[in-house]
């Protein structure tokens, strides 16, 4: 198999949103130009527009339309009252990490007695285990509240039942057919839940779960005599887990992130300072939580225990927290080198040309360590644009973890495999499952046959998508500063991205190790460009040329100026 060399460039917007411009940019006193990225992003009402731009925690809908809500708040009520132990049974990622610390800490607040426990990946796997729930019976805990997994745990939950413990899920994976008989049941995704937005990472269901109890605790009169918490100072949590989880940025996702982000950079508690020194970190976006701070965190998950994500998360002495945070900088320094290792083994069986599949990989190996086999799927996925699946092999059994591409729903397409599987579960874009290692060739044979179903030869290029062609005169530094409202941006909000026609390419020059830097040149005016990773294709940049960037406003030393970040470049037609 050969790595993709061909991008298509797709415009995001249609003749109809140009249409709808000037209608909404009067509306909202903003330029045209911003009013198209709002209406390409399906944004079409100026309250709408509003709520995307400015969002308030008011506009927040009542948690209590969440299925099951009303079950749960009144089971951890009961807890509140009796002081009866309360559990946080969490994952192992970023998402599962920053839910387990915000009920953690968030419960605390509001008076429950209440603790925490994350499985061990290579030991104990994922999700809900009946080993768990037993072990929480026999130290006394009375309920426990599932982050981040537990949809799925239908023996558990009969377990539970059996021994008199309740269980209380709250999740945002698909939902299978048969869920589990819990105390409560919380999941967007679930069938009769009239919640309005669907797409909460776990640690946002875990959030509005602490929106309802806090309510109901007012009603009860238990801040007649102390103050009642602030839960805004968690959703530095929820954006973290959120972005991590690479959920779509949109609706209340985005207020929620938009709001959590301001906290990461600006308040960051002691654990995220000390993340951000061992991560040089010095002012926190998107790109610095996805690519330096959750990685870190994702670490002591993958190689060793993500109770230590926890830890840090909810520590407040400064040297603990920098100690830890070092730990698990240390952490992700040998998941890199495990993660290289793997890609180059993966990316050699692939190259020599064995593997008879044309619209999907699976590779298994019994060398290949489950706590970086997603990672290492993603970058297949980056080189090759095939829905990947890899499989770490162990005594006769495989773990696996798969990544997708547009056009081809993960979660869909293995529940037509479920024959050969033991268990699965996951979204569109991103999955875990397990299967018997004779299995993994008849799994990959109708892996295969559901991608050559659904997958076009146009879906098995990577696309780009953009908003438009521009003239380099149109981006001074305040249209482009205005374009920065629209952020945070991620899955469902891509950052703004533009065609520019027929520029020369002047200074060319590598930067770094493998970056690109230049000018573009159109009718008199002229921006720097920045490639990054592109120092290989600097031969390329002769003649007239096209550019698919984002703009950005780079300031140094007091300046403010704009820079255009390359995405893509051709030859003009």
């Amino acid at each position: 198999m050969e790595p993709v060399s061909t991008r298509h460039w797709v415009p995001r917007s249609s003749e109809a949103v140009a249409e709808r411009e000037g209608e909404l940019a009067r509306a909202l006193d903003l330029t045209t130009l911003t009013a198209r990225i709002l209406l390409a992003r399906g944004i079409a009402s100026p309250d709408e527009a509003r709520f995307f731009i400015d969002g308030k925690l008011a506009d927040l809908p009542d948690p209590f339309t969440l299925l099951g809500m009303e079950s749960a708040v009144a089971r951890l009520l009961r807890a509140w009252r009796r002081q009866e132990r309360v559990r946080i049974h969490g994952d192992y990622d970023v998402d599962g990490i920053t839910a387990t610390a915000l009920l953690t800490e968030g419960f605390s607040q509001l008076g429950l007695q209440v603790d925490y426990h994350i499985p061990l990946r290579l030991k104990d796997g994922y999700g809900l285990s009946v080993e768990a729930l037993e072990t929480a019976v026999a130290e006394g805990v009375a309920v426990v509240v599932s982050v981040d997994c537990g949809v799925s745990a239908v023996a558990e939950a009969e377990r539970a039942r059996e021994l008199g413990l309740d269980l209380i899920v709250t999740d945002h994976h698909q939902v299978p057919e048969k869920l589990p008989r819990a105390h409560a049941l919380i999941n967007p995704h679930q069938p009769g839940c009239p919640f309005p937005f669907k797409d909460l990472a776990g640690v946002g269901v875990a959030f509005f779960l602490l929106v309802a109890l806090r309510k109901a605790l007012r009603e009860a009169g238990a801040f007649a005599e102390s103050k009642e918490p602030d839960l805004r100072r968690l959703l530095d949590l929820v954006a973290l887990g959120s972005i991590a989880d690479l959920v779509p940025l949109t609706g209340l996702n985005r207020l929620l992130t938009r709001i959590g982000l301001q906290l990461l950079d600006k308040q960051p508690r002691p654990g995220i300072h000390a993340l951000r020194q061992v991560a040089a970190v010095d002012k926190v976006t998107c790109g610095t939580v996805g690519f330096r701070l959750a990685p870190r965190l994702n670490a002591a998950g993958r190689l060793e225990d993500a109770a230590l994500g926890v830890q840090l998360l909810l520590g407040r002495e400064a040297s603990a927290c920098l100690e830890l945070a070092q730990l698990l900088d240390g952490f992700n320094r040998e998941r890199q080198a495990i993660e290289k290792e793997t890609l180059e083994q993966a990316v050699a069986t692939l190259e020599a040309g064995r593997e008879t599949a044309t619209h999907s990989i699976v590779l298994a190996d019994a060398r290949w360590h489950p706590g970086v086999i997603g990672i290492v799927a993603s970058r297949l996925v980056e080189r090759y644009h095939r829905p990947t699946v890899l499989i770490s092999l162990d005594g006769g059994q495989g773990k696996g973890s798969a990544r997708s591409i547009r056009g081809f729903h993960l979660y869909q397409a293995l529940e037509r495999c479920r024959e050969r599987l033991l268990g699965f579960g996951g979204h569109a874009y991103a999955a875990g499952l397990s299967l018997a290692e004779a299995e993994v060739p008849e799994f990959a044979r109708a892996f295969e046959e559901v991608a050559q179903e659904l997958l076009t030869p146009e879906g098995l290029h990577p696309h780009l998508g953009h908003d438009g062609e521009l003239l380099l005169e149109e981006l001074d530094s305040a249209t482009v500063g205005e374009l920065a409202r629209l952020a945070p941006f991620g899955m469902g909000n891509p950052e703004p991205a533009f065609v520019v026609s027929g520029v020369r390419i002047q200074q060319a020059a590598v930067v770094g190790s493998d970056h690109l830097r230049f000018v573009a040149r159109q009718d008199g005016y002229s921006l720097p460009c920045i490639a990054f990773g592109m120092a290989a294709r600097q031969g390329e940049l002769s003649g007239p040329m096209d550019l698919l960037f984002s703009p950005s406003i780079n300031e140094w030393k007091g300046r403010f100026d704009v820079q255009l970040q390359i995405k893509d470049f051709r030859p003009s037609a």
